[in-house]
């Protein structure tokens, strides 16, 4: 598969590292739909040296909610040690449609976002964080601003105009604000 099609999947996981001798790893889930992604059987996709590689689930289980993940051909942990911080992603074809109020992290990347007021905060670069405690990492000018994604912050969301409206408390834009590492 070529790499210009990475832009067109969405994460759903990120391998945190290898677990026990045989190959499995331990994912970070970055998708509310855990019990369906994470099937015997089911692909994920990773870069690895510019070149997206296919990973195809051999086994799995959950523990204290996060998938222990076998893949067909990773079989020693040096294999799974490997793997370790690789994106786990899926063609965005494969995704669920989501309820008006839900939306993938790769739909916000890209998004203008504003306060309520009209001011410019910057483009949306990055969403970080786990399912329920995400931040949008925005950009503008050499400086990024961390914004929590929350409904009470991030007041209208639109990606079909591609704009995220944000009511700040007073002083967040500032606390959050620093200039951005190369």
């Amino acid at each position: 598969m070529r790499i210009d099609s990475w832009a067109d999947m969405a994460v759903v996981g990120i391998i945190a590292r290898a677990h026990g001798r045989k190959g499995d790893v331990v994912a970070n889930l970055l998708t509310d739909f855990p019990e369906h992604r994470f099937q015997v059987g089911n692909t994920f996709y990773t870069l690895s040296e510019e070149e997206v590689q296919k990973l195809r689930i051999d086994r799995v289980r959950f523990q204290r909610g996060r998938p222990i993940v076998g893949f067909k051909g990773v079989d020693t942990m040096d294999a799974a040690e490997a793997l370790r911080g690789a994106e786990l992603r899926v063609l965005v074809s494969m995704l669920h449609k989501l309820p008006d109020d839900m939306y993938y992290s790769h739909e916000l990347v890209g998004c203008r976002a504003t306060t309520v007021s009209g001011e410019y905060i910057g483009d949306v670069v990055e969403v970080q964080g786990p399912v329920r405690a995400q931040r949008l990492i925005v950009q503008q000018g050499g400086q990024e601003v961390d914004i929590p994604l929350v409904e009470d912050i991030c007041v209208r969301i639109d990606t079909v105009s591609r704009c995220v409206v944000v009511a700040p408390p007073e002083g967040l834009l500032e606390l959050n604000r620093r200039k951005m590492t190369v």
